[in-house]
């Protein structure tokens, strides 16, 4: 009877043992577990901006992170990281964890370029996962207040009079102004002069002076002078008229059919970033785009809030790639 008993205890004893390791190594792989699956997020989160402070990248990523931050109970930092035209910002962005702690303010430049770039170190299509739109903008066809273009239609008519001899301002090759009138060249049918300025503050100087005709600038950078009544602005590049110009024609509305481009802005992740991190992020920053703090301090950038799932955010920039290779490929444009 003793023997029965003492087997018994001996049966328990091991299966205790036995329990006991096991929850020693549940216990090792749940402490071997990515970040990614703790309550996200557990500590702050990084916007790389790839453009320098003071613009209007740099005022949405702050506006964008102030509403983040209360959403999400962590500090959002903004980091600006300008240079290679956004690729340096990019290519830290796409080389970090992808645990939803780093992400890209991305915008026009992100599908640019792969068709400007010779050779990028990252793959756009690859490299990056969307979380969400953010908001869209036009550009503005604006000529100095004694110009003696009034319309869209004077322009193309001396284009075509004079061709390659009316000149339009760009801040940049391959910036959305500079692509603006590219596709103005090819949808109006006309030829121009490009010159390229290093940022948009030369190129409105020049335009200011009488030193070039035209320009397609951001909403932003142009809107003061119009207001002032410096710049006279014909036409926004948007599809329908924008907010901050409602007397202002499209470019369709103004006689050029087809022509509709934006600029845009969204936030990129590094790949890799698990669905349910960005699916927090995607809810999140569309309730913080939603509130009237983060819309009024778009107003007079003339920029509207967009959003949607991230699978929208990747449709629509890989159209974008699509498109703009393209054109960069027919006009040989080139950084």
């Amino acid at each position: 009877m003793r023997i029965s008993i003492d087997r018994g205890f001996s049966r328990i004893a091991t299966a205790m043992a036995s329990a006991a390791s096991m929850a020693c190594v549940a216990a090792s792989l749940l402490m071997g577990l990515p970040t990614a699956h703790a309550a996200f997020p557990d500590k702050p989160i990084k916007i790389v901006v790839p453009f320098s402070p003071g613009g209007g990248a740099d005022l949405i990523a702050r506006t964008l992170s102030a509403e983040l931050a209360k959403e999400l109970g962590q500090p959002v930092i903004v980091d600006n990281k300008p240079g290679g035209g956004t690729i340096i910002g990019s290519d830290l962005v796409a080389k970090s964890p992808p645990d939803g702690y780093t992400l890209l303010l991305s915008s026009i430049a992100h599908s640019v370029n792969p068709s400007l770039a010779e050779k990028l170190p990252y793959a756009t299509e690859k490299d990056f996962v969307p979380v969400a739109m953010l908001v869209r903008s036009p550009n503005v066809l604006v000529v100095r207040a004694e110009s003696p273009y009034k319309s869209v239609k004077d322009i193309i008519d001396a284009a075509k009079a004079k061709p390659g001899v009316l000149t339009y301002a760009s801040p940049g090759n391959g910036t959305s102004s500079h692509l603006a009138g590219a596709l103005f060249e090819e949808l109006g049918k006309v030829r121009l002069q490009h010159i390229s300025y290093k940022g948009s503050a030369p190129a409105l100087t020049d335009l200011l002076g009488g030193q070039t005709d035209i320009l397609f600038g951001t909403s932003g950078s142009v809107g003061s002078f119009v207001d002032s009544g410096k710049l006279r602005a014909l036409a926004v590049t948007s599809a329908a008229r924008s907010t901050a110009y409602p007397n202002v024609p499209t470019m369709v509305e103004a006689g050029v059919p087809g022509y509709v481009t934006e600029g845009w802005y969204g936030l990129h992740a590094p790949a890799g970033t698990p669905a349910a991190v960005i699916e927090k992020l995607n809810a999140t920053a569309r309730k913080a785009t939603g509130t009237e703090f983060f819309k009024s301090k778009l107003v007079h950038e003339g920029m509207v809030v967009h959003t949607g799932a991230p699978s929208d955010y990747d449709k629509y920039v890989r159209a974008e790639i699509a498109r703009w290779s393209k054109l960069v490929k027919t006009n040989v444009i080139t950084k």
